[in-house]
This record gives structure tokens, sequence and C-alpha cells, in this order.
């Protein structure tokens, strides 16, 4: 077990382990508590009351956080040449087709995000076993899978960011960087979590927000009040 730093463990007495923090009080917090010497993410990581083996209960989605997440995210638009220019204007970092499923299927997947038009997904079958494993896959409920490639890379760029439940029911998702305000941090994170309450499914019974909790990249957890 690696030991811990004295910079932690002034960081974990800070933090009341038996307490629920309000929403604002746990990005102030989380903001004192950071020990990183770089601008490192604030993540909420959200137990939900769903059996994500359970179609209607996978819970997943996209929310267009108002403060972006403070990191500019690099894309990738798979489409065919009429569409190119429309993804170019709109800041895509690579726009192409056949040339990208080849650099793909010989291991490249620099990117943070890729958009597919409807008319091109057919191709990427050859690499949805690379890209789905990495989150890359594009997706219509994410709205990567798009006739309109230009408005989809906006809004990437402006913030919107996808989610989806792992196995074991929890959403893990950044919010911000701690150099952004608790307020900006505070009001992203409220974004995301209204958007998941909106994804309630009705076969969900009993508490839906179970757990919450807030941790910069190199930060102790801080437990978060689920009723906002």
């Amino acid at each position: 077990m690696a030991k811990l730093t004295k910079k932690r463990k002034v960081a974990n007495a800070k933090v009341d382990q038996d307490k629920l923090y309000l929403l604002d009080e746990a990005m102030s917090l989380v903001k004192e508590v950071n020990t990183a010497k770089f601008d490192a993410s604030v993540d909420l990581h959200i137990r939900l009351g769903v059996d994500p083996r359970k179609a209607d209960q996978a819970i997943r989605g996209t929310v267009t956080l108002p403060h972006g997440t403070g990191k500019s995210k690099s894309v990738l638009v798979l489409c065919t040449p009429d569409k190119e220019e429309e993804a170019k204007a709109a800041g895509a970092d690579y726009v192409g087709l056949d040339e990208y499923i080849t650099k793909i299927q010989q291991g490249w997947t620099d990117v943070d995000v890729i958009i597919a038009a409807p008319n091109v997904m057919a191709q990427l079958g050859r690499v949805g076993r690379i890209l789905g494993p990495r989150g890359l896959m594009p997706n219509p409920k994410s709205g990567t899978v798009t006739p309109n490639v230009g408005d989809a890379v906006k809004d990437v760029k402006g913030g919107k960011i996808a989610f989806r439940v792992d196995k074991y029911g929890i959403i893990h998702s950044t919010v911000g960087r701690v150099s952004f305000s608790p307020e900006k941090l505070t009001e992203n994170a409220k974004e995301l979590l209204t958007t998941i309450q909106r994804l309630r499914p009705a076969s969900a019974k009993g508490n839906y927000l179970k757990s919450i909790s807030v941790a910069s990249t190199m930060s102790p957890g801080i437990k978060v009040e689920t009723k906002i």
C-alpha cells in the first residue's frame, strides 16, 4: 500500500467522511483539498438505484455543461466528401473516412470523440471492436451519429459530454477543473444531475440517486447530499 504524503494526510483531515456535504460546500472543499500541481479534473461519481443489465435501466445520455469541462476535446468526423467542409468549418480536428478507418485498424485512437454521418456507419463495423471498449464508437443516443455533423462538432467543442452507467450502477463524469470557481463547478454538476434525474426509468424502484461523491484527480472523495 502506498504511503500517504504529508499533503494528502492534511487533505484527508479536512474531509469529514461521516458528513454529507451540500453540493456547493463540496465544490469549495474539493478545490481546497486538491494536492495536484496541475489543473486536475473534478469528477462526480453517482451511484444509481438501477440494474444496468436491464435495457431500460442502462442509463446513458448527453448534457451540455454551462461552463464546459475546461478541456478542449479533439474530434474526428467520419463522413462522405459532401460533409467534409461542414465538419471542418465547425472546428473538427480530423475529417475523412477511409484513411481514418484504416488508421484505426492499425491502432490509432488518438481522439476524444468520434462523430459519424449515418450513411457511413456500415463501414465502421470493421473497427467496432477497437472503438467500443474505448468508448469511442459513435452512437445515436449520444448524438455522435447524425447528418448534422457541423452542429455535433460545435456541441462537443462547446462542452457537451456523454455519460453512461457502468456495470456497477455508477456514472463517472468530469464536471470541470480545479481552476474553476466553486460556483461554476456547482452549476455544471447540477446540470448533469438534473439530466440524470430526468432519465429515471419507470421500472427503477426505491432511491434513484443512492449516493454522490466528488473528487479531483488527486484528492480524497467528498460525500454529497443527494437531495439537490
